[in-house]
């Protein structure tokens, strides 16, 4: 048997590279290229930014449409895989009124963006399950294209795909995985296509029964969202809990029935308990419906003429969605971050979260990794 010099092998070994595999599970280095193309993505520089990325290349930037909604298109060296980024909040005003649109609206629907486009749409199979109205206007605008170029890729050969996003893109990138995922679901995307969600300092996106979908739907480690704890957008927006928002078994649900079956002065103590108890959640439901849905709706409408109002859902029991990966800030955080000043974003922006991922992970981070700070 003839025996190829050594280095005719290596050379003949460049050219066999095995293609990147996707898998499931938190991967620390995969977060930090999603910060690193979510600084790259964004219009306003912030300090010390234009990080280098080594691994993939743009190849797409999507139409500026919506509330100022803007994606781009990643591909990896060895184009095995694609990465769908989406923009966060800019300093426009109507980029802004998309977040404070937040009444909630079913999690499957339609809406009526432009006179001759309704998106419909299926981000959970539970029918108790909401979402908010503003974000999914921001699905809805890019959801056309973002399908187009994921089609396209798969017919290349492109199977592997990321999906992610920082502050109002980590929320869009958690709709647009529930999205992507019923479209499979429905034979209109091929079910060969893995998809992987990191949303890096996202808000809240819909209620319980939606945070329940989209934890099963991308169970065994799918999907995460990145949170450090200073930051206050995770925290958003409010969530209000009222009887309405409870499973049917559940005792609160049932509380006339249980009631009635009581004593008469047994009855009068807890009717006017539960009253008090209801009342209040009720009230707020109702006025936070008429804020951040009918009259912000009124706001939106000045940059999306014909966009139809939708009717409302009645809820605002905003959850969580994803996989947590807590980010803990510590003393040394702090010295560098201070909790204090007139800078509310402090916590919020790509430097703390680089900061922080860097201390809790750096031993699976490349030490030659250009950062942000």
């Amino acid at each position: 048997m003839v025996k190829l010099p050594a280095l005719i092998l290596c050379f003949l070994s460049a050219f066999c590279v095995t293609a990147q595999q996707l898998k499931p599970g938190f991967d620390a280095a995969e977060y930090e290229a999603t910060l690193r193309r979510s600084a790259v993505q964004v219009d306003t520089k912030f300090r010390g930014a234009t990080p280098k990325e080594t691994g993939y290349t743009r190849v797409y930037r999507g139409k500026e449409v919506g509330l100022h909604n803007k994606w781009d298109l990643w591909i990896n060296r060895d184009t095995s895989i694609m990465v769908i980024n989406f923009r966060g909040t800019t300093y426009d005003v109507d980029s802004w009124l998309e977040n404070f649109y937040s009444a909630m609206i079913p999690a499957t629907g339609e809406l009526k963006l432009d006179s001759n486009y309704t998106f419909h749409y299926k981000l959970a199979s539970d029918p108790k399950a909401t979402v908010h109205v503003g974000w999914t206007i921001g699905l809805g605008s890019m959801a056309p294209e973002v399908m187009a170029k994921v089609k396209e890729y798969r017919a290349r050969g492109v199977k592997q795909v990321i999906i992610e996003g920082h502050s109002q893109g980590g929320a869009l990138s958690t709709l647009m995985t529930s999205y992507l995922h019923y479209q499979q679901v429905d034979g209109n995307l091929p079910k060969d296509i893995v998809f992987k969600t990191y949303a890096s300092a996202a808000p809240k996106v819909g209620n319980l029964y939606y945070a329940y979908d989209f934890d099963y739907i991308t169970r065994g480690g799918w999907a995460f969202t990145v949170v450090n704890t200073a930051d206050w957008v995770p925290e958003t927006p409010v969530s209000i809990q009222t009887p309405g928002d409870f499973n049917k078994l559940n005792p609160f649900t049932n509380s006339q029935e249980q009631v009635a079956s009581q004593k008469w002065y047994i009855r009068l103590a807890l009717k006017h308990v539960y009253g008090r108890l209801s009342k209040t959640p009720r009230r707020a439901q109702r006025t936070y419906d008429r804020y951040v849905g009918k009259q912000a709706y009124k706001q939106v409408k000045k940059y999306l003429p014909r966009l139809e109002q939708p009717r409302y859902s009645g809820t605002c029991n905003y959850m969580r969605a994803g996989s947590p990966i807590v980010l803990q800030p510590d003393g040394d955080y702090y010295k560098k971050f201070p909790d204090s000043g007139n800078n509310v974003f402090r916590h919020h922006i790509f430097e703390p979260y680089y900061y922080l991922i860097k201390k809790t992970y750096s031993p699976v981070i490349a030490p030659d990794s250009k950062g942000i700070n």
